[in-house]
């Protein structure tokens, strides 16, 4: 390759004012968020609001560290890629486009701002918003687990004295039931709960130990947490109050116990890192 043809590549660096990649981003987010509420992806929108604000307090904290300056070739991939999400978002949303659209915006915003040559200095930013869609990829190979939610919710119902039986996937009290079936089941919920565990691996430099621990306790809280839901739903399921069962089991009912799993594993987080500043003040900042 001559000299004149990486000249070529490289081209003058461009600066884009950071306004207007703030203000592309706002563009973004609210057409994002607008693409989830119209599919009534509540839930999806909570845990999304997680890993977005993970990035940008990422992205606050390296301000004065960051390469910008782009050139012409990264300015016409960029904005194809902007582009391109920002049509697919007026679309009628999919499960894949809400998983992975933060992921495939950012790279075009960054290659506006920084170019192909300096797109490394994101990978931190890049991996977590990868993560947001990490769940929709795993949910792919991962078995169904119905059967086992199924019998930790009879058995906290049978634990606390009700008068219960399984079968097959339906849990069986006096006066109602409820079958457990694979989007019921906490493996959406668990997911996350590791993609929140790589979030926090990310920022937190720990001890081997607790890389391992944690993930372990993200996914048991959500499996725990939504088996409880599981076997509160198995309760209402013997009221006649339709209108509450179909709340707790609505979108709105599993963003409580979503919200729930997410404090937990936080307080868990504050306390692991805690014990990690007392062992190696000096490694955990």
């Amino acid at each position: 390759m001559s000299s004149r043809d990486i000249s070529i590549y490289k081209g003058h660096q461009i600066k884009i004012p950071v306004m207007a990649l703030l203000g592309l981003m706002g563009c973004f987010l609210a057409l994002y968020f607008t693409a989830n509420l119209r599919a009534d992806k509540v839930a999806h929108l909570a845990m999304s609001l997680v890993f977005l604000f993970a990035t940008l307090s990422s992205l606050w904290d390296r301000r004065l560290q960051l390469q910008l300056g782009s050139n012409i070739l990264s300015l016409g991939l960029g904005t194809c890629i902007v582009g391109g999400i920002l049509y697919q978002s007026l679309r009628s949303p999919t499960g894949w486009y809400l998983a992975f659209a933060p992921f495939v915006a950012a790279i075009g915003i960054m290659l506006l701002a920084s170019g192909c040559q300096a797109l490394g200095q994101y990978q931190t930013e890049l991996l977590t918003l990868f993560c947001l869609g990490l769940p929709k990829l795993l949910l792919k190979f991962i078995p169904d687990i119905s059967p086992i939610t199924a019998q930790f919710s009879t058995y906290l119902l049978w634990y606390s004295g009700f008068s219960v039986q399984l079968t097959n996937d339906l849990i069986q009290l006096p006066d109602g039931a409820v079958k457990v079936v694979p989007s019921c089941s906490g493996l959406n919920l668990m997911t996350y709960m590791f993609a929140i565990t790589v979030i926090f691996l990310l920022m937190f430099p720990l001890p081997t130990t607790a890389k391992i621990v944690a993930p372990i306790v993200a996914v048991t809280l959500g499996f725990a947490i939504n088996g409880i839901r599981v076997a509160l739903l198995a309760l209402l399921s013997t009221k006649n109050d339709p209108a509450l069962f179909d709340y707790w089991h609505s979108n709105d009912g599993a963003l409580v116990f979503v919200m729930v799993t997410v404090l937990l594993f936080g307080l868990f987080c504050g306390w692991i890192v805690r014990q990690a500043q007392d062992d190696n003040p000096e490694e955990v900042l």
